[in-house]
C-alpha cells in the first residue's frame, strides 16, 4: 500500500498549490522520444453540436453523441480516467467516425463539465448506476464500452453487475484492489497529468471552486475500492472482453491485468508496446487499430 499512500500525499500537496499556481498549459506537454515517457496535449472531442446534460441521480451527467444507432454495432460508450474528463478520448472519437458505430462520450460525476453531489460519497457503484442511468436515458438497450483506468473499472464493474446491457468491455489499465496501486510520485508523466487535470477542472467543471472537495471525494474512494476478488467477474461473460494495459504503465502494478485475465479465461489480454498508463493519445494509431480488430473491423 506504500505506493497508493504515497500518492495521496503527492495529490494532497498539489491540491494545496492549485490555489496559489498556475501552470501553463505548455508546462503539461511532455516531449520525449521514448513515446511511454511523454504525455501529449489532451485532444479535443469533434464537434457535434450534441453535447448536453442528462438529469439523472441528483447530478448533472454531461455527455456526447456521435453517429447514428446502428442495426450491425452496438453503440460504444468511452469511460475515461481519475481526475481526467471525455476530451482524453477525442482520437478514439475521430477514428471511429463514419465507420458505422454510434458513439457516447461521457463526463463521470464531479468530473469535467458534470456536477456531482458532494454530501455523497464517490463510489464506483454510484459512478456505474449513473452510466446505467444514461443508458436508459438515451434508449440504449446495449452497448460496448471503452474505459481507462477508472473508467475500466465502471465498465467491469457494469459488465458484473448488469450483463445484460453491455456487450463487449475493452478494459485499458483497471485494478481490482487499492493494492494494486503503484507509487506514481516517481512518474514525471503522472504527476505532470495530475498537475494538468487541475487547469482542465478549472476550465470545464461547472463548480471550478470545489476541486479540493473533488479531490478529496476521490482519495476517500480510492483508498478502499475497488475491492473485487474471483468471484465478482463471474457473471461477465468473458469470451467479449479485453484485459489491456502497456508494458511501461507507471500507475497499476501488472499482476492486476495476469490476475482479471486469468479470472476471465474466456477472455483476452492485451499488453501494448512502448506505451504507458496513456497509451490512447502516446500512441493512438496503434491504441485505435486495436479497438478496431476488437470491435470485429476488418482492413
Amino acid at each position: 500500500m506504500r505506493g497508493l499512500a504515497n500518492f495521496f500525499v503527492f495529490v494532497g500537496q498539489v491540491a494545496l498549490l492549485a490555489s496559489c499556481a498556475s501552470y501553463p498549459d505548455e508546462s503539461t506537454v511532455i516531449r520525449n522520444p521514448k513515446r511511454w515517457l511523454s504525455l501529449p496535449p489532451t485532444p479535443s472531442l469533434p464537434s457535434s453540436g450534441r453535447g448536453t446534460y442528462a438529469s439523472l441521480n441528483n447530478i448533472q451527467l454531461w455527455y456526447d453523441v456521435f453517429g447514428s444507432s446502428s442495426q450491425h454495432h452496438s453503440p460504444i460508450i468511452f469511460l475515461h480516467g481519475g481526475l481526467g474528463n471525455s476530451d482524453y478520448f477525442g482520437k478514439q472519437v475521430r477514428f471511429f467516425q463514419g465507420k458505422g458505430f454510434q458513439i457516447v462520450t461521457v463526463d463521470s460525476r464531479g468530473h469535467g463539465r458534470s456536477t456531482t453531489d458532494f454530501d455523497i460519497p464517490l463510489s464506483y457503484d454510484l459512478m456505474s448506476e449513473d452510466f446505467v442511468a444514461l443508458l436508459d436515458h438515451l434508449n440504449i438497450p446495449k452497448a460496448s464500452f471503452v474505459g481507462w483506468s477508472d473508467g475500466a473499472i465502471n465498465a467491469l464493474n457494469i459488465a458484473a453487475k448488469h450483463p445484460e446491457r453491455v456487450d463487449k468491455v475493452f478494459a485499458f489499465a483497471a485494478n481490482y484492489n487499492p493494492s494494486g496501486v503503484m507509487d506514481t510520485t516517481i512518474s514525471p508523466v503522472f504527476n505532470t497529468y495530475i498537475n494538468r487535470t487541475i487547469l482542465e477542472y478549472g476550465r470545464l467543471s461547472p463548480h471550478p471552486d470545489r476541486y479540493d472537495e473533488f479531490l478529496n471525494q476521490i482519495l476517500k474512494m480510492w483508498q478502499s475500492q475497488p475491492n473485487w476478488t474471483e468471484s465478482f467477474f463471474s457473471t461477465i461473460d468473458a469470451k467479449n472482453v479485453w484485459i489491456v494495459d502497456g508494458d511501461h504503465e507507471e500507475a497499476v502494478y501488472r499482476n492486476q491485468q495476469d490476475d482479471m485475465a486469468k479470472w476471465l479465461p474466456d477472455g483476452g489480454q492485451l499488453i501494448l508496446p512502448q506505451v504507458s498508463h496513456f497509451a490512447f493519445i502516446q500512441a493512438s494509431n496503434m491504441f485505435n487499430e486495436m479497438l478496431w480488430s476488437f470491435f470485429g473491423g476488418e482492413d
